[in-house]
């Protein structure tokens, strides 16, 4: 069995909500396409990052324990005897709530991919066919504008990419590329 294989096994096992399953392998496709731009030698790693990244969702509850999410992944994952430091890392750091500095590329990847599928996917959702084909750059960019649209959405977080070189608009495209190539998978 292969490294994704198990990782997406375990994503099966751990979560239970369809939506959160969905939202986890978007950031995979998100991570995996950053990883091709950034750190090609590692795109599995940064992949199994982005489907990994909130398995704690059974375990803890965020609103209460936002400080939790993250390292209850990494103890998940620890048990299951799965994952390396990086992964680790990286997971932890994609939540700034629980302290974890964001130390390497995979981690500010994971900080700044995990809110844009949420974002694209607001977008696609607000058409009436409900499909990410509808979705343009422009619109991700001007949205992004707009703080009453996805108003929870951490904006912070997905202009952070900037900090790796990649301008906004640039991001937003590889995000939606990346998300309309699994598309059927998203259900979008």
């Amino acid at each position: 069995m292969s490294d994704r294989d198990k990782a997406e096994e375990l994503l099966l096992k751990h979560l239970k909500n369809d939506k959160l399953i969905i939202h986890c392998y978007a950031v995979e496709a998100v991570m995996g396409a950053l990883a091709e731009k950034l750190e090609p030698e590692n795109k599995s790693e940064w992949e199994i990052t982005g489907l990994l990244h909130d398995l704690d969702e059974t375990t803890i509850d965020w609103l209460k324990n936002p400080e939790l999410h993250g390292p209850t992944a990494v103890e998940i994952l620890k048990a299951e005897g799965f994952g390396n430091e990086r992964i680790y890392h990286a997971i932890c750091a994609h939540n700034q709530l629980n302290g974890t500095k964001i130390v390497s590329k995979m981690d500010a990847a994971a900080y700044a991919g995990d809110p844009i599928t949420g974002f694209i996917t607001a977008i696609a959702l607000a058409y009436p066919d409900k499909k990410l084909s509808n979705v343009k750059v422009k619109s991700i960019v001007k949205r992004m504008k707009n703080t009453r649209f996805a108003a929870g959405a951490n904006r912070e977080a997905m202009y952070s990419i900037v900090n790796l070189g990649i301008p906004f608009e640039e991001f937003a495209e590889l995000s939606l590329n990346a998300m309309l190539k699994i598309s059927d998978k998203l259900g979008l």
